[in-house]
């Protein structure tokens, strides 16, 4: 084991400092934050003895740590990061420190990790830190059990937890989340970060619509452009739970904690002799430039990836509402021919294409073309959509079944749930174990064979209910399997991959039911919610985009009367909010006038001159006080090139919005702002535009970077739902 100053091990990049004193029984952070710089011996044995606080009255006699695996041994009255027992015993875990290994990456970054046993539960746990070259810190764990460690029969060990924990300072005063339902994915919701436990946890079989998916620290009022920020996401599309938490007596010399771990279900994790569980991946990200700083971060992180997304993101049309289950090959023909004339570059075929998919009560599970709607089986579709120059997408649901199948009257014992019978149905369906091999097989080979037979280039993977009651119904009884059941999705998905190379997946559970770094790792796109309706989703795709980047998540453009809440908007402003993401359609566009068609033209020839711009820029949001306007914006990494949505939700009391900074933009240089008019014109509360926009409506007016950036601009009063595009690129 290290010692001595050397013992004070240092991670830095991208202006993130990790500081770790590896020199204690157990390893314990000592800063996460600013870049505290090369610090010499000096400054980190200063750092370490500053590092214990003061004995408290009515305490333990020796001063509070908190350690990077904190336990009651510590003096740690909080959440532990490991709870379990073998046969109600070995509940108090001691762990010490027994090997440590330090990487320094020369791009910035690198990796600390540490080996640790423990004797009283008989386990040995794997600690790993990984600061990557944008400033995001990976926490891995693991723990083995090795009865060899303590006295005597050991029982198995069952694992109740594992959380990965990090300190946050006293000026982390204010707690933001997110909660949800379907169609309302990612509601943001804002507390003081009091004393006590701020625990979320899902227990649907996956993060679900009302996923915490980012918890967020910071300081008093922070905001997209301003306040330092600490905030963590669970990489992991099972159950998980999120934790912040305040004790009044502090966290060693800090004030709280921040963490997230898998949640386990009761007898889930049974670990004997030689047996290993690896926890999820956790993430921190810091910032000091508000909640945009850590967006710009995790986006860095993803687009640094190998299999990122490279290719320009085409254009997608997906039938779902635009025939629902009506599949009827001179209807699609006609669909596909007017997708072709507005641009479209990649055509989606949703439900209702496999045996029996007459509606959502019959057919999960078989995935085998339906002859009595396709006697040529898909081959005349196919063959269409590839002569009008297109790519050919497909939707499956492989992890649910219906009991109206031959797999489910074939296989009972395949379904999740209890022998003593299942539970209801949600939509009509129920979960395959797919973590069963012979389930895994046959799901896995009849996708492979359609994808291979048809060509297919894209696959929808949906995931529609919550998993309740999951248990496998196996040899030995009954018994959790939702981590298992992750863990087989992921190999699924990889296989598929590996078998295909080329082959695109988007992720969807019921629209926004499984957005996580986990499943990201291994697809190409999400649907980040069932709704359309632009008004919902403008708020929807600004939080996912806190994690996500716009070029993997799906925006489509809906009928003038949304699917979901039956709300009536205007073309112009459903084109403008479907612009800046992965764009695409989902409207029968045999009911789209000539003129809408005209104009989805337009906006098509918008979206692939602007999409390299929107696929590849820094997200930037503007603080606004009125909650009814919105502006968002997309900043090209070399500051050459920005776009910008300025909208309005709902009316307001003011009867403007004054000067809105545009937030981005560099206060030294020269920018022309133009009006783009391609999706249509936007109705005004006004009337006049301000005059500015007289000039950027003609040649585009020409305005200082100051102005724009730090003064701001009037910018008109739209109707509510309403929306303009400005596009500003930077002078010589």
């Amino acid at each position: 084991m290290l010692d001595g100053t050397d013992a004070v091990l240092i991670l830095r990049a991208a202006g993130v400092s990790i500081v770790i004193d590896a020199a204690a029984r157990v390893p314990r952070v000592l800063h996460w934050g600013a870049d505290l710089g090369a610090l010499d011996a000096s400054a980190a044995e200063a750092l370490r003895q500053t590092a214990t606080p003061a004995v408290l009255n009515n305490s333990p006699d020796a001063p509070r740590t908190l350690t990077l695996w904190p336990t009651e041994f510590d003096s740690w009255a909080g959440t532990p990061a490991q709870s379990g027992n073998a046969a109600g015993t070995a509940t108090t875990p001691r762990l010490e420190l027994v090997s440590t290994r330090w990487e320094v990456d020369p791009a910035g970054g690198g990796e600390i990790a540490f080996d640790l046993i423990d004797h009283i539960t008989a386990l040995r746990s794997e600690l790993t830190l990984r600061l990557d070259n944008h400033g995001v810190l990976a926490i891995d764990m693991a723990v083995i059990r090795d009865v060899s460690l303590a006295d005597g029969n050991q029982p198995p060990y069952a694992l109740d937890g594992l959380r990965a924990l990090m300190p946050l300072p006293e000026r982390a005063s204010e707690l933001l989340d997110f909660a949800g339902k379907w169609c309302r994915e990612r509601a943001p919701q804002r507390a003081p970060f009091g004393f006590g436990t701020h625990l979320r946890r899902a227990n649907r079989g996956k993060p679900g619509h009302d996923s915490p998916f980012l918890l967020i620290a910071g300081t008093a009022g922070f905001g997209f452009e301003f306040g330092e920020a600490w905030a963590t996401h669970l990489a992991w599309s099972g159950n998980g739970e999120y934790l912040a938490e305040r004790l009044p007596e502090g966290a060693g010399a800090f004030s709280g904690v921040l963490g997230a771990g898998g949640a386990l279900q009761s007898g889930e994790i049974i670990l004997r002799d030689g047996e290993r569980y690896d926890a999820p991946t956790v993430l921190f990200i810091w910032s000091d430039r508000g909640l945009d700083g850590l967006a710009d971060r995790l986006h860095r992180r993803l687009r640094a990836r190998p299999g990122h997304p490279s290719s320009a993101r085409p254009l997608t049309l997906n039938s779902w509402e635009a025939v629902y289950f009506d599949h009827d090959l001179e209807r699609l023909t006609d669909l596909v021919d007017r997708a072709a004339r507005v641009g479209v570059e990649r055509f989606v075929l949703d439900d209702g294409w496999f045996n029996g998919r007459r509606d959502a009560s019959a057919g999960l599970g078989d995935w085998l073309v339906d002859d009595s709607v396709w006697p040529n089986g898909l081959h005349p579709l196919v063959e269409l959509v590839h002569e009008r120059g297109m790519q050919f997408g497909l939707w499956f649901e492989p992890e649910m079944v219906n009991l109206d199948s031959e797999l489910a009257r074939a296989h009972a014992d395949w379904i999740l749930g209890p022998r003593e019978g299942l539970g209801a149905p949600a939509r009509g369906q129920y979960v395959l174990d797919i973590a069963r091999p012979d389930a895994y097989e046959l799901i896995l080979e009849r996708v492979s064979a359609l994808v291979t037979e048809y060509g297919i280039d894209y696959i929808k993977w949906d995931h529609n209910r919550d998993l309740l009651e999951a248990v496998g119904r196996r040899s030995g009884g009954d018994r959790p399997v939702v981590r298992e059941q992750t863990l087989a999705l992921y190999g699924m998905l990889d296989e598929l991959r590996r078998r295909h190379p080329g082959l695109e997946v988007e992720t969807c559970s019921g629209g926004g039911g499984r957005v996580d770094l986990g499943v990201l790792d291994r697809t190409d796109r999400l649907w980040a919610s069932d709704c359309n309706d632009p008004v919902e989703r403008l708020r929807i795709e600004r939080w996912t985009r806190m994690l996500v980047p716009p070029e993997l998540i799906g925006s489509h453009l809906g009928a003038e009367k949304s699917h979901t809440t039956a709300r009536r908007t205007d073309l112009p402003f459903r084109l403008a909010v479907a612009l800046t993401a992965h764009a695409g359609i989902e409207w029968d566009l045999g009911q789209a006038s000539d003129t809408d068609l005209d104009a989805i033209t337009a906006w098509s020839a918008l979206y692939r001159e602007l999409r390299e711009l929107i696929h590849s820029g820094r997200v930037a949001n503007a603080d606004l006080a009125d909650d009814e306007t919105m502006l968002t914006g997309i900043v090209g990494q070399d500051g050459a090139r920005a776009l910008f949505t300025w909208a309005r939700l709902g009316a307001s009391g003011a009867g403007q919005s004054g000067r809105v900074r545009l937030p981005g933009l560099d206060p030294d240089a020269r920018y022309r702002v133009r009006v783009r008019h391609e999706i249509g014109e936007a109705s005004r509360r006004e009337t006049d535009d301000p005059h500015w926009m007289i000039a950027a409506d003609a040649d585009g007016a020409e305005l200082p970077g100051s102005v724009l950036a730090l003064t701001g601009i009037p910018l008109p009063t739209l109707d509510p739902q309403q929306a303009i595009l400005l596009d500003v690129t930077r002078l010589p």
